[in-house]
């Protein structure tokens, strides 16, 4: 029996027996402490899709959501054994635990008041079970970190020392299929991390192994923190600046836990929410927004992939849908697509051949970090890229069910006065290619008027349903929801009688 079939046979014998799982947390780790905890989780979603981001939690979780009166906020109970699925939800952008709210929080009179309170406040807040959240929180982020060293030393490990099935060392020259090998091999046979592979295999993050827990408490020494406070200010009432309000209420939080402030290399953020008469403390449970996990190779207009998991929810994919971006730009919308919908087609097009390179590479990275999370090869993704013209599709008439696309605004690429020419042809060759009756689309632009005017001249194709108001970098734009008529598309034809390109 080769090594790796007896560490497979491993495996399986410890999932049987997974009723009685020989990986638990002792009593003295943050699991045990903080088993049946309640938090609420504060989350940042793009302005505009609030509603969107309240219904994936409610189905993703099964926890009701509060829409937050400051745009771009919601709010949520749960579990701590959840926090690793809040982690996942596609249209958030940070998360942090709540630890206070003040619905309608009076302000003394002068700045010197209300700055001295601020300051009084920390003292006076329960921190106990919002940290003991962000302490789990922590592991799970440091297990995570762990485990990708591990993958990649691993990895790199196996391919001097030989192994693998010599068959895919050979394919290896192409450059891809033994580092996927690697993964699988590593996910059934690196024993020393073995515990903490099968936690993994069997999607229970909070349930870290017992290594992980002890190797926790032996490194537990006296160590002082250090924070900062960011605060978030709305309202125009105030007669205090967001600085001051986080310069005396961080002295507050120093005085109170000894801590020691750090404005960049922080282990704790505290978050001060200030929207009018409401205040909303919180600690972050994000470093950076969890709208760069897809993309990789970034263009000059990237999408959010947040704000493209909320457009492509619009429109509602069904299985075996074909989803079309015609202007892809990196790929940020079908790359978000075919990681949530794998159950529809992808096609990314963009004219500009620098933008399907960055897509295609885009697409490449995605497929290897799925590859390597699964532990096998992979038939790969629903996606294609492809190079076209926007106005001549290579696709037959009637054969796409939703189109989805970020169009041109007109600042950093194309221009203002083009679109005025551009939007028409768009909307017309759309419309030709787009299914009649069922088909979809749902359009992001700045250019609201000259979309406007274009949609005015297109209304026996196309039917506007809903408007979403966004904000995009400071931009004010709105996102089209459109409905293909029955109307079947008949080419525009020219006084001589021949078709035009679209």
């Amino acid at each position: 029996m080769s090594d790796v079939q007896e560490a497979t046979n491993q495996l399986l014998d410890v999932n049987l027996h997974g009723n009685q799982r020989s990986i638990q947390v002792t009593e003295s780790g943050p699991r045990s402490e903080s088993e049946h905890l309640q938090v609420t989780i504060g989350a940042t979603v793009p302005t505009g899709f609030e509603q969107t981001a309240a219904d994936e939690v409610r189905e993703k979780l099964g926890s009701s959501c509060k829409i937050s009166k400051d745009r771009g906020k919601i709010y949520f109970d749960i579990s701590v054994e959840s926090l690793a699925q809040v982690h996942c939800l596609r249209s958030v952008d940070n998360l942090f635990v709540v630890v206070k709210e003040f619905k309608d929080y009076q302000f003394k009179e002068t700045k010197e008041e209300v700055l001295k309170d601020f300051e009084a406040l920390a003292g006076k807040l329960p921190w106990s079970e919002p940290l003991k959240v962000w302490n789990v929180n922590t592991s799970f982020k440091k297990k995570k970190t762990k485990r990708k060293k591990i993958n990649q030393n691993s990895s790199k490990e196996k391919i001097d020392n030989g192994q693998g099935d010599k068959a895919e060392e050979r394919d290896d020259k192409k450059g891809f299929t033994n580092k996927t090998l690697d993964s699988r091999i590593l996910d059934y046979y690196e024993n020393p991390a073995i515990k903490e592979e099968i936690s993994t295999l069997v999607e229970d993050d909070l349930a870290s192994c017992k290594d992980e827990t002890d190797e926790g408490s032996k490194e537990e020494t006296p160590e002082v923190l250090k924070f900062r406070v960011t605060c978030n200010r709305a309202g125009e009432k105030h007669c205090f600046s967001s600085n001051e309000a986080a310069r005396d209420f961080g002295g507050g939080v120093q005085d109170y836990f000894k801590w020691k402030a750090d404005m960049t290399n922080f282990d704790v953020e505290v978050l001060l929410n200030i929207h009018d008469n409401e205040i909303v403390v919180g600690i972050a449970l994000t470093e950076e927004s969890l709208h760069r996990r897809n993309i990789t190779h970034f263009g000059p207009t990237t999408l959010r992939s947040t704000l493209a998991y909320g457009m492509l929810r619009l429109c509602a994919p069904q299985p075996t849908d074909i989803i079309v971006d015609p202007m892809c730009g990196t790929g940020a919308i079908p790359i978000e697509g075919a990681t949530e919908w794998s159950n529809c087609y992808h096609i990314a097009g963009d004219n500009n051949p620098l933008a399907v390179n960055r897509a295609a590479n885009n697409i490449s990275s995605l497929l290897t970090k799925s590859q390597i999370k699964e532990g096998k090869v992979s038939w790969g993704l629903p996606i294609d890229a492809v190079q076209w013209d926007i106005c001549n599709l290579p696709l037959r008439t009637g054969s796409v069910d939703i189109i989805v696309t970020d169009m041109p605004f007109g600042k950093r690429m194309g221009s203002k006065k083009r679109n005025w020419n551009l939007y028409p042809a768009c909307l017309r060759e759309m419309s030709r290619v787009c299914r009649p009756g069922t088909g979809r689309a749902v359009l992001l632009t700045q250019d609201k008027k000259c979309f406007t005017k274009a949609l005015s001249g297109m209304g026996h194709v196309w039917r506007k349903v809903h408007t979403v108001w966004v904000n995009i970098g400071g931009l004010h734009a709105a996102v089209y929801l459109l409905k293909r008529t029955p109307q079947a598309f008949v080419h525009p034809v020219e006084q001589h009688g021949e078709r035009t390109p679209w």
